[in-house]
């Protein structure tokens, strides 16, 4: 099988914003179809890439009655796992109505803004907070956000820095209601 988006997870999350994605030696993910996860157990490439021969559930003839994939969709309401499913639906539904490429490229712009925070204001304890907020906000928050911290930290050494963007998304998510933690 020829894998041509192995950064967009077989059931709708976005690898490119997963902290393990983000993660600098042997543990690093390449995303869900990647060599790294295709040996893993993870029922979504079992069914969907290793026995029919698909990239995604939504491309499944089964997809909407598929009482694993609809599970997972309905887990993702209260719950996450090691990275954020709080979108897992609004992608699913982007994709259906723009198609994959539309949606990667998004998916690409979050990332580049992801991977800006990360260098810029990441003291090594930010990963996650920010691989969410870059699920969750949108890309004109984050780049506001960004440009805001930017300005508002400079001189200051990376735990001041850390703190201001934390202070700039912490303020967006609670005028949006955004949610900023794993829900567990």
């Amino acid at each position: 099988m020829n894998i041509q988006y192995p950064e967009i997870g077989i059931c709708g999350l976005s690898c490119r914003l997963c902290p393990s994605f983000h993660t600098q030696g042997a543990s690093r993910c390449g995303g869900c179809k990647s060599d790294y996860r295709m040996g893993a157990g993870c029922p979504f490439i079992t069914c969907a890439v290793k026995k029919k021969g698909i990239e995604f559930c939504w491309d499944c003839a089964e997809g909407e009655t598929c009482p694993r994939w609809a599970g997972h969709r309905q887990f993702r309401l209260e719950h996450d796992t090691f990275v954020c499913y709080q979108k897992l639906d609004d992608n699913i539904v982007f994709v259906r109505q723009h198609g994959i490429e539309p949606f990667e490229a998004d998916q690409k712009q979050r990332e580049q803004i992801l991977r800006a925070m990360l260098a810029e204001f990441n003291e090594g304890r930010s990963k996650r907070l920010y691989s969410i907020a870059a699920t969750v906000m949108e890309i004109v928050e984050l780049e506001t956000a960004l440009e805001q911290a930017r300005r508002d930290a400079q001189g200051m050494d990376i735990k001041e820095k850390a703190r201001v963007l934390h202070a700039i998304l912490d303020e967006i998510a609670a005028a949006k209601q955004y949610v900023l933690t794993l829900r567990k």
